[in-house]
């Protein structure tokens, strides 16, 4: 008995010594978070081992994958399609790269050359987080003289107005505070903001966003260096990223999406999508365009989601240019589960059909001076994706009637490949190997919302944020 006792406890004792060698492990690299966390950084590993493993004993059935196949037309055409778009991606990235490593953020202007800014927070049932935001705006380094901040409670339905009544106490008149009289949605709120703005900037920042000292000066300098600039979108982080595992990979996410493709659009003076966390606007180039913005429909219906990329499109339409500033950093919430994660990228994803079906109307003409073909290039990008959507489904389920192991092996194969670039990316910038978490998004994404984009073609007629508590209207 003595015996067995002896022998439960050194199990134990060598359990907890091989938890906590995995725990010093990953907080050796950075790597914070809960047990489940590192359960499913692990997991992630042992999926992609096992992809390898599969590949590598099927990979010889490629060839006769390839000859069985080359003798039915879906076949041919899946071959076809598949080497087309495997090299259209790699020349894309290169592309991609090649501008990204001529980007260089403009550097902050002088105090007198700043220019007035009107800065506008929209809120919707966000409680004490819109405080935690204005109070981050007030302790920018502007001169606050310059400085107009405008909060506008869109008709929440729990304590927002109290928070931004405190947040009026402390600041007094460097902040107005407004509330709708009922809920008409964030584009409503702006609205109203921009017509009350009275700077020769409008920075629009979501109220559950937190900006640094120096994000506001450094987001509008590109206006004083560059008269052609007519909107500026900002470099976005995630706020709540400490524990939960979403946040953790949408962190990596992001910074790719920012730091690395806005990077490159910018040096093409065509950002795509000015983001609703912190972006800024000139108000003579808003000014042009808000009769339309505010009346914008689509298939007859008003247009209550994808602000944020409306307005960057409507400007890049009259010509200007749009840059990107990774020195002008926030900080945003994003959802925590599969949930929210899935309503916010339906809502993305139908934003994204839309407008590129207005940016179709426009891209081929001579829409500005000078070089355009880069702008032109993006939007071919982002417009085959959509065309692609439903085909890559169709070969998708092709493919894993045909083989499924092979389809699986070299899926993960293929994650393993592209998702090592952005670990690689987000470590050399953050110093930290929280990029590890490329892979658990990359599976996530690719097994779990792959359907989003032909969902939202679909559904590109629905209304409603779906994440802000409003009942979606169809």
């Amino acid at each position: 008995m003595a015996t067995k006792t002896t022998n439960a406890i050194k199990t134990t004792s060598n359990r907890k010594k091989i938890i906590n060698n995995i725990n010093g492990f990953f907080h050796s690299k950075g790597i914070t978070g809960s047990p489940q966390n590192r359960l499913v950084l692990i997991s992630t590993f042992l999926l992609i081992i096992l992809g390898v493993y599969f590949f590598s004993v099927f990979h010889n059935d490629f060839d006769a994958f390839n000859s069985s196949q080359m003798s039915t037309k879906i076949g041919l055409t899946f071959i076809y399609v598949a080497t087309t778009l495997f090299a259209y991606k790699v020349l894309f990235f290169l592309y991609t790269s090649y501008n990204y490593f001529k980007y260089k953020p403009v550097t902050s202007v002088t105090d007198q050359e700043l220019p007035t800014c009107t800065i506008i927070v929209p809120a919707y049932n966000e409680g004490k987080q819109v405080w935690d935001t204005l109070m981050s705006l007030d302790k920018s380094d502007y001169p606050k003289h310059k400085l107009q901040l405008l909060a506008i409670d869109d008709g929440s339905l729990d304590d927002t107005w109290d928070w931004m009544l405190d947040a009026k106490k402390q600041l007094g008149d460097r902040l107005e505070i407004y509330k709708q009289p009922k809920n008409k949605g964030k584009r409503h709120a702006l609205y109203r903001g921009f017509n009350l703005g009275t700077g020769d900037i409008f920075v629009t920042v979501d109220s559950d966003s937190i900006v640094t000292k120096d994000t506001l000066r450094n987001l509008v300098s590109p206006f004083v260096a560059n008269e052609k600039c007519g909107a500026v979108a900002g470099n976005i982080r995630v706020l709540n990223n400490k524990s939960e595992m979403l946040p953790k990979m949408l962190d990596v996410s992001f910074v790719m999406s920012f730091e690395f493709v806005r990077s490159a659009e910018s040096n093409l003076n065509s950002v795509l999508c000015t983001p609703g966390a912190l972006a800024a606007y000139r108000s003579t180039a808003v000014f042009k365009v808000l009769p339309e913005w505010i009346n914008q429909t689509f298939m007859g219906q008003p247009s209550d989601i994808g602000e944020d990329r409306a307005m960057t499109n409507m400007i890049l339409k009259q010509g200007d240019h749009v840059l990107f500033q990774s020195n002008a950093i926030a900080y945003t919430n994003v959802p925590e589960e599969y949930l929210g994660l899935y309503k916010m990228f339906i809502r993305w994803g139908r934003s994204n059909v839309r407008e590129n079906l207005e940016m179709a109307k426009y891209v081929f003409t001579n829409f500005r001076e000078g070089n355009k073909l880069g702008t032109r290039l993006l939007f071919f990008s982002q417009f085959s994706k959509l065309i692609m959507s439903y085909p890559l489904i169709i070969f998708m389920l092709f493919f894993v009637i045909v083989h499924p192991l092979l389809f699986f092996g070299s899926t993960l194969v293929s994650i393993l490949i592209l998702s090592t670039f952005s670990l690689l990316f987000f470590t050399k910038k953050y110093k930290t190997y929280q990029g590890f978490w490329a892979y658990s998004y990359s599976i996530l994404y690719t097994f779990g919302l792959f359907w989003i984009t032909p969902y939202a073609i679909a559904t590109a007629n629905r209304r409603g944020w779906l994440t802000r508590g409003l009942v979606e209207k169809k």
